[in-house]
């Protein structure tokens, strides 16, 4: 028997990391928001590694910060290491990646949940959706508590029919031993939604006085952090070191010895692994010509002394974990707090979602994080805010948000989950992008503040700010096009950088193009009577040093977005379509694409389908105009 509990806007079914920007999103856009978690105490947990960022996921989580989200302000008000990766290469593969005091990490994000005014958040299981006329509209606890909602965001990550395996040991679980949530997962297959099952694992902890930091290389932050939210502007967060040590001989051995032990080889395993971040134990199979692989040692935490083993993710069984980390270098002696885990969950097929993320099946229900069939942390907030802003904007009766793919990260993480679906955990990559140029880390905040700031999650004083910037790099781009300076002016500078001296006079602008000399050598030459802080520099350098890669990516976007404005009718019966071929007729009404854009990216549309398209669109719009 359930009971009326109460009547919300939108309700957000979990609250990791996509459940807090879905359900943060939508309370400051306005809607009465309920987040109901199975435990409170979890909010914003990280089960694996304690870090948010790297290559690719760093620019996410400075999307998710452009937009007006949470994970960039959170991280760095509660980072122990930041470290700028890939800086000997170019602007589109910077990454920024912090290492998070985990537990900080979760309490800040709490603290900041349960300030939001338009935020209620509740401890408890949901076990059912309420189902009107293929309308989603509330969920039922555990306890009979049903609550109404116009829109429900479900974002449970790896709890649905969670199961927990090591070695010959599985049980019934979410992550970190947590209860799992196995009747919506029934519930979800009962309402014609296809589920599939994945798996994902976590290394073993260990104990800090345990480590011989000796034979391990230290991995320090950098000296002057930069940080992921533009709200952020100084920080006095000591900074922990990570250490490096490898694999040895006598690991492989061990492993080897021991795979009949390893559930992924030995049929214990139903799920499919995320390809990019495999266990040890397969590394060591599937790469066994090498004699060693790279373990990076991260501390959990300024108040633990609880050490994360950052590439050692297995699901061998206890005594096998205690043996093959006691033969890496450094850890001889070391002593196992947590155990390493295999964990399989179910997930919702992606290609089931519109761009927007609310489901094909169930109108007013979204799905975002691990649910979609993602790995990561930063992976799971993009589709949360996106997830949430687009509740939100269902429920006051606007069109949804969606990013394309050469606005941002976000936009590629999200087509090819709903266009292209994945076999395996998704895990977002810079080769995933085809504009990476256009979707530097330093740029985020010019690609989506305007998205945010319209939405309502960007403040005026933040936009003004925004504004204020966009307008000096604007300003001093054009100073330097207009600033000639004769050979005396500028050949002493040219030749302390190895560059050639200029015979007549050039404008500055020309100069800043040759890759040797930076925006700080011209602005000694003629300095700027703007105020230009570090990241407007850097900004006025990238614009002109890359204008040219960037005007044809441009050119490239600019084709695509006249793929996607063409758009198809939502109800459109590929059958009746003559000339489609057999493939891409089942494909298409699979997907229902919303755009020819999203249609010429499925596998198995053809360029020759798309011109079929094309002709039927043309024909199709013709008729509708003269009202057939």
């Amino acid at each position: 028997m359930s009971y009326d509990a109460g009547n919300y806007d939108v309700i957000v079914v979990g609250a990791g990391h996509a459940g807090c920007e879905a359900a943060l999103a939508a309370a400051r856009m306005g809607c009465r928001t309920l987040v109901v978690t199975i435990n409170l105490d979890m909010i914003a947990f990280m089960p694996c590694n304690p870090s948010i960022g790297g290559p690719a996921k760093g620019h996410v989580v400075r999307e998710v910060d452009a937009l007006g989200g949470e994970m960039g302000r959170n991280i760095d008000k509660t980072f122990i290491q930041m470290r700028m990766l890939n800086t000997g290469k170019g602007p589109a593969v910077h990454a920024l990646r912090a290492q998070a005091d985990k537990f900080l990490y979760q309490h800040t994000m709490k603290e900041t949940m349960e300030k939001e005014p338009k935020l209620t958040m509740l401890q408890g299981m949901v076990e059912e959706l309420i189902v009107e006329e293929d309308r989603c509209v509330g969920v039922v606890t555990k306890t009979g508590a049903a609550y109404r909602a116009d829109a429900v965001v479900l974002t449970t990550g790896t709890y649905l029919r969670g199961k927990i395996i090591m070695g010959e040991l599985m049980y019934e679980s979410g992550p970190n031993n947590q209860q799992p949530s196995v009747r919506l997962s029934q519930n979800l297959k009962e309402l014609g939604l296809e589920l599939v099952r994945f798996k994902t694992g976590t290394p073993p902890r260990v104990h800090k006085d345990t480590i011989d930091f000796s034979q391990t290389e230290i991995q320090p932050g950098d000296a002057k952090p930069k940080f992921f939210s533009y709200e952020t502007q100084s920080s006095d967060n000591e900074q922990l070191p990570c250490w490096l040590t490898y694999t040895s001989e006598d690991t492989h051995r061990i492993i080897n010895e021991n795979l009949h032990r390893a559930p992924m080889f030995s049929g214990v395993i139903e799920g499919t692994g995320p390809r990019y971040c495999p266990s040890i134990e397969d590394k060591i199979v599937r790469f066994s010509d090498k004699p060693k692989h790279q373990i990076f040692l991260e501390p959990e935490g300024k108040n633990t002394s609880e050490y994360y083993v950052q590439g050692f993710s297995t699901s061998m069984p206890e005594e096998v974990q205690l043996k093959m980390l006691r033969s890496v270098p450094g850890l001889q002696n070391v002593q196992m707090m947590r155990t390493g885990y295999a964990i399989e969950y179910d997930a919702v097929v992606p290609t089931q979602l519109w761009p927007s993320l609310e489901t094909k099946r169930l109108s007013g229900l979204f799905t975002a994080g691990q649910i979609n069939g993602t790995s990561g942390y930063e992976e799971a907030a993009g589709q949360g805010i996106m997830a949430g802003i687009n509740a939100a904007r269902k429920v006051q009766g606007k069109e949804p948000v969606i990013l394309d793919r050469s606005q941002g990260y976000i936009g590629v993480l999200i087509d090819d989950l709903v266009t292209k679906g994945t076999n395996e955990p998704y895990r977002l990559l810079t080769s995933r992008a085809e504009y990476r140029l256009l979707l530097r880390h330093d740029n985020a905040d010019l690609r989506l503040t305007p998205i945010g700031y319209e939405i309502g999650l960007i403040s005026e004083e933040r936009y003004a700010r925004f504004m204020d910037k966009k307008h000096k790099v604007e300003q001093e781009i054009e100073r330097l096009r207009v600033t000639k300076v004769r050979p005396s002016e500028i050949n002493a500078l040219l030749e302390s950088v190895g560059s050639a001296p200029i015979q007549d006079g050039s404008n500055l602008l020309t100069i800043l193009r040759r890759p040797e000399v930076s925006y700080e050598g011209i602005s000694q030459v003629s300095p700027s009577e703007i105020e230009l802080d570090e990241d407007m520099q850097e900004q006025v350098e990238i614009q002109i040093k890359y204008a040219g890669y960037i005007e044809k990516q441009l050119l490239h976007v600019e084709k695509l977005q006249k793929m996607e404005k063409k758009k198809l009718p939502e109800r459109i019966n590929y059958d009746d379509i003559q000339g489609l071929a057999m493939e891409a007729r089942q494909k298409l009404a699979k997907i229902r694409p919303i755009s020819i854009g999203q249609a010429s990216r499925i596998s198995g549309v053809t360029p020759a389908d798309i011109s079929i398209l094309l002709v039927y669109l043309e024909h199709f719009n013709r008729v509708t105009a003269a009202g057939g």
